[in-house]
């Protein structure tokens, strides 16, 4: 099977100008590396396309694959992960991973948690602060916790994020509204155990593969799953893979969530529980890295004793059987 991969690389990005943490959620060479070698393992011819720009030359000029391993991540807006599939849509190419309107939803964190609370899925109460005149609104009891609402890889999250009175909730509010140039979401501050599910498949065919607490060190910047903390994991954050009965109820969590959305393939849940040990979504990842080191899918599968090559073929195999008996 012939197969494009598309993906954003960091390093074209920086060379234009962006910063390290406005491409902190896009690729290193060894993540597509990685990807080849495996699809390659498997016996397929492939492809490397790169991003959008890439991708609309190459499809005007009259190229196409038999699938598109997509893992871009797209630059701007609130759409930009759901910017590649819905250019394949249109030119009816099969690709790895979720559909433009799942991707478009699960970017933006305060529309997923109102569809998972639709659910009856546990989610902290949370508020959205679109200008600065919202924060005066927000009614949740302290502690909250505030972060960018179309973010991932911790990016705008640090210690500061935890927040104890009105006047730092102005004062953090203020900061992210200004730079990132999007809402940000406040939530009520869960005080519980973190964790992290991966999981393969679609619709009744998902299940987890594994649920990861996360731990910190004393070298984390406080106990916050932060940009800084995620880009130097190592030595600041533990993870330990965990099956009691409290992770076992949020891989549960974890799997109607990503039922409940559509999400399809593979990806990550993260969830931290309440004062009474009830797990909690926070997010989904449906476009969830895959560095063979830094990224979280791959470091639940490494705990579970799961090979990157062993995760891109479950990940082909997922849309390959979706595509051929598609589920409801």
């Amino acid at each position: 099977m012939r197969i494009g991969i598309t993906y954003d690389l960091r390093d074209e990005y920086l060379a234009e100008g962006y910063t390290a943490e406005q491409v902190a959620e896009l690729d290193k060479p060894e993540t597509i590396e990685g990807i080849q070698q495996a699809l390659d393992s498997l016996g397929h011819a492939t492809v490397r396309i790169g991003h959008i720009r890439n991708l609309a030359r190459q499809l005007a000029g009259g190229e196409r694959w038999d699938l598109v391993f997509n893992i871009a991540e797209g630059m701007h807006g609130f759409g930009r992960e759901a910017q590649v599939p819905a250019l394949l849509d249109a030119y009816d190419i099969p690709y790895t991973f979720s559909g433009p309107m799942v991707l478009a939803l699960c970017l933006h964190k305060a529309l997923t948690k109102r569809v998972v609370r639709d659910f009856g899925i546990p989610t902290p109460d949370f508020f959205l602060v679109a200008c600065e005149e919202d924060i005066r609104k927000v009614s949740l009891e302290f502690p909250v916790f505030v972060k960018p609402v179309a973010e991932g890889t911790g990016k705008g999250i640090s210690a500061d994020s935890r927040v104890s009175d009105r006047r730092k909730l102005g004062r953090e509010c203020g900061r992210l509204l200004r730079e990132f140039s999007q809402p940000v979401l406040v939530e009520a501050y869960m005080p519980g155990r973190e964790f992290t599910a991966g999981i393969i498949g679609t619709g009744p065919r998902a299940r987890v593969l594994g649920v990861l607490e996360i731990l910190y060190t004393e070298d984390a910047e406080g106990e916050v799953y932060s940009y800084l903390n995620k880009e130097k994991y190592q030595g600041r954050v533990r993870y330990r893979l965990v099956d009691d009965d409290e992770a076992r109820l949020a891989g549960d969590v974890a799997l109607s969530a990503w039922k409940g959305l559509g999400c399809r393939d593979a990806g990550r849940v993260d969830l931290r529980s309440d004062s009474v040990s009830q797990p909690n979504f926070l997010e989904v990842n449906p476009l969830a890295g895959l560095h063979p080191v830094h990224s979280d899918l791959p470091i639940v599968c490494r705990h579970a004793g799961i090979s990157l090559a062993e995760l891109v073929r479950m990940i082909v195999e997922s849309a390959l059987l979706r595509l051929r008996s598609p589920v409801r």
